[in-house]
């Protein structure tokens, strides 16, 4: 006696090419928001790392001149970088003097840099900078973040 063997017919169902579907869609999706995200981030770290390099050579300028109160950094890097003295609303942290503001632009982001000082003894000076900036990298009036650094000269 034969069996006759049922044959499947071949091909995909309906159901199949849904759930196939979703499954790219979800794998396309996630993608895009891996990619959006990870240029979002790398954004930002690029505006904090040239935030913190403009903080560092302002600050160690500012320490390496014979007379700190004479420091003027529009004159030493007015070549090199747009820079200009800003006479807007950032004010010298608590307890400081401040010695200027600055609006530095680098690569059409603004950056505005504080610099100020305290005497802490008889001989001893804390030259302080801040560097503020807007945290999306366009230039609203509108800065949200921050990089500080502090050094200590002997006068």
């Amino acid at each position: 006696m034969y069996h006759k063997k049922h044959k499947q017919p071949s091909g995909l169902t309906f159901i199949e090419i849904m759930v196939a579907s979703v499954v790219l869609i979800i794998a396309v999706i996630g993608t895009s928001a891996y990619r959006y995200n990870a240029s979002l981030n790398l954004r930002r770290a690029k505006l904090k790392t040239t935030a913190s390099r403009t903080g560092v050579l302002l600050c160690e300028s500012w320490r390496g001149i014979s007379d700190p109160n004479s420091f003027e950094p529009a004159d030493t890097f007015g070549s090199q970088l747009t820079i200009a003295e800003e006479s807007g609303g950032i004010s010298a942290p608590s307890g400081f003097n401040l010695h200027d503001v600055y609006k530095i632009t680098i690569e059409g982001v603004d950056y505005y840099a504080v610099l100020s000082w305290k005497d802490i003894s008889v001989g001893l000076r804390a030259l302080n900078v801040e560097i503020w900036w807007n945290q999306r990298g366009n230039n609203e009036d509108e800065v949200d973040k921050v990089f500080k650094m502090t050094t200590y000269i002997t006068l």
